[in-house]
């Protein structure tokens, strides 16, 4: 079915709009438009709103992201409405409303698009707008800046009577061409598509230009002494340094995932005079504090404080932070309200270092930082003409508790088995590494993609999603300095590391005679080494984390199994099988549990096998390379092949949640070899 005009046209504005982020945040506002369309049942002509759905990001909405209503049903609303204090139950009645099936949930702005006497109506979230209207002055600002042509609404939780409202405000002045809510957003429409986006633009462009000509020289009051950035590479090895630690506090009732900001935004909020005041007061936009919480925690001491310390006062501050959130919820909360969804702060600011910000996944923490960056900005635009006034507690209070936000979360569908973990693996550029990297990724985990060819490790971290999903590290396992730096990458992409696979590795199949001194180290600087120094750092950051972890070796057969011409390998693979042995005895206390996955005869998509062990193997047992696979297969109990994703299924097996009391232990991936079954 072709695409209505009218739909066509609310699309592509709505797709411009949301792609600037001066105009709107991810997610937030919605777009609509009414038109004309056939009834299929009557064949009669029949109003529709078409209007942006619940939860739908505008930079990238698509038809299916709209919700359909029946205009005449969606007005015939305001002969049913049962006042303010039952204006929620209208929510429900909008699915009374819909034309035909599909389509997205209607959202709780419905009304407003709807109620408002215009063919197109916009409502945003611009920086700019929400200055003027978290203003302590902001009507009288809004009209010094607009005069008539755009209008003030006071504060009103969104909803059926602010579409109202709004309604109202239109009828009663007709020269206006939208309006700011207070607290909120803005509001803005038009008799066409264009009309009512270039309306939008207005009022938002206005809004920057009048609190750049008006507003003071240093909205958040000098620098701090002593609260300046350091410098770039100094802030990002503190971030580093202090990301497992804060993560760890993050996720005391339930874990998170982070994102570091480091932008000059922050970094100059931090450094100035007024942050601890306004970052007290909170958010205020509904958008704004239902991402970042009703306030962050702010560490209030200096740079260059020893980590140490500030490590210590961290805690001191997160203690308090769970007491006064609480009190928050205690003291607003009715019986019928959620339950507490958990003390724990969404955003931390650490000045002269930059934001850390979490969710349940990379995405919603990375989100939820810009939306601290919006409300930075909303604070200096509102602190330059003005005083930051944001919207009272109680109603803060009542948005992020919403019945109907509730209803939004449970709709959500069950997270992932390694949701908000964060895997390091090793080798997984390639072969048996990139296998387990695309399994734990389908899991729901973030990847660090950990490889000596920087190339492999890009390719497959962008395969896995992007930086939302994977990051790439280049990494020589027998390099001490490349290891911590690998971690350190994991740290400022996602706050830590909670899973480990130590799979990289090299093989060298020569007689006894024929190895060398050199075959030798080689194979044990890579594996056993390695092995070591990635496991060593892994239980660094986890024991800062204080949330547990996994660590999972990629032995082999081999470590159990006696085969000839093959010393130097198999050596260091029993090597690999007693450090989880070690490791398992020595960091359970600290719930970090440490197994292993003896694979056996990988040769399609394996990386060693192509490098060279493919063609040692043929020869050592006498057949082509190219039937190495039906070889090994042939040898087992099961006579299958074992392929790179076996291995993956194997590690996630073990990681995946219902193995939780299981550490020390070996899995074998090789269709059954009798002579390496475990003793």
């Amino acid at each position: 079915m072709a695409t209505h005009p009218e739909v066509a046209a609310l699309l592509a504005r709505s797709n411009r709009l949301g792609s600037d982020p001066r105009n709107t945040n991810y997610a937030g506002g919605n777009t609509s438009a009414k038109g004309t369309a056939t009834d299929p049942v009557t064949g009669a002509d029949t109003d529709l709103m078409w209007v942006k759905g619940s939860g739908g990001d505008l930079g990238t909405l698509t038809e299916g992201g709209l919700a359909v209503l029946r205009l005449d049903r969606l007005r015939a609303l305001t002969e049913v409405y049962p006042g303010v204090e039952r204006e929620d139950e209208m929510v429900a009645a909008f699915d009374y409303c819909l034309h035909g099936k599909g389509g997205a949930a209607p959202s709780i702005d419905t009304a407003m698009h709807g109620l408002v006497d215009a063919a197109h109506v916009d409502h945003l979230h611009p920086d700019s707008g929400i200055a003027l209207a978290c203003a302590a002055d902001g009507e009288k600002l809004t009209a010094a800046c607009f005069g008539d042509k755009v209008a003030w609404v006071p504060w009103r939780r969104p909803g059926f009577q602010l579409g109202l409202d709004i309604a109202a405000l239109k009828a009663a002045h007709p020269e206006a061409i939208g309006c700011v809510l207070g607290g909120h957003g803005i509001t803005a429409w038009g008799d066409t598509a264009e009309e009512c986006e270039a309306n939008s633009l207005f009022i938002i462009r206005t809004a920057e230009t009048f609190l750049a000509e008006h507003g003071k020289a240093e909205p958040f009051g000098p620098v701090i002494e002593g609260y300046a950035a350091l410098g770039a590479a100094e802030r990002r090895v503190r971030a580093a340094e202090l990301a497992p630690v804060i993560r760890g506090l993050a996720s005391t009732d339930r874990p998170q995932v982070a994102h570091f900001d480091d932008s000059g935004t922050v970094l100059d909020f931090l450094a100035s005079a007024e942050h601890p005041r306004l970052a007290a007061l909170g958010t205020s936009c509904p958008d704004h504090f239902l991402r970042t919480k009703v306030r962050p925690l702010v560490l209030d001491l200096p740079p260059s404080t020893p980590v140490e310390e500030a490590v210590s006062r961290l805690k001191e501050l997160h203690a308090a932070y769970r007491e006064e959130y609480a009190a928050y919820y205690t003291r607003h909360a009715a019986p019928d309200s959620p339950a507490m969804r958990g003390a724990d702060p969404a955003i931390v600011l650490v000045p002269g270092v930059g934001m850390f910000s979490f969710g349940k996944d990379k995405q919603t923490a990375r989100v939820a930082g810009e939306f601290y960056v919006n409300a930075i900005n909303v604070m200096r635009g509102a602190e330059a003409v003005s005083t930051y006034a944001p919207i009272e507690e109680s109603e803060k209070f009542r948005i992020e508790y919403w019945s109907l936000e509730e209803a939004k979360l449970q709709r959500m569908p069950k997270p992932k088995p390694l949701a908000t973990r964060v895997a390091l693996v090793t080798g997984a550029g390639s072969g048996i590494g990139k296998a387990i990297a695309h399994r734990l990724a389908a899991e729901g985990a973030c990847v660090v993609v950990a490889d000596l060819n920087a190339d492999g490790a890009a390719a497959v971290a962008e395969e896995l999603g992007g930086r939302d999903k994977a990051v790439a590290v280049t990494v020589d396992v027998t390099s001490e300095e490349q290891i911590t730096e690998a971690f350190k990458a994991a740290a400022l992409a996602f706050g830590g590391v909670d899973l480990v696979v130590n799979n990289a590795g090299i093989s060298i199949s020569k007689p006894l005679l024929e190895t060398t001194a050199r075959d030798w180290d080689l194979q044990h600087d890579i594996m056993a080494r390695g092995s070591f120094l990635v496991s060593r750092e892994a239980a660094r950051v986890m024991r800062a984390q204080a949330m547990g972890g996994d660590i999972v070796y990629i032995a082999s057969k081999n470590a159990v199994f006696a085969g000839p011409n093959n010393v130097a390998y198999s050596a260091t693979k029993a090597d690999q099988a007693h450090q989880v042995r070690l490791l398992a005895a020595e960091l359970g206390g600290d719930g970090i549990r440490v197994n292993g996955v003896n694979p056996d005869g990988v040769v399609r998509g394996s990386g060693i096998f192509a490098g060279g062990w493919g063609a040692q193997r043929a020869a050592t047992y006498g057949i082509e390379e190219e039937k190495l696979g039906e070889f090994y297969a042939q040898r087992t109990l099961l006579k299958r092949e074992v392929l790179p994703e076996h291995v993956a299924n194997a590690v996630f097996a073990l990681t995946g949640g219902e193995l939780t009391h299981t550490t020390g232990l070996h899995v074998p991936v090789d269709a059954g070899v009798a002579a390496a079954f475990l003793r």
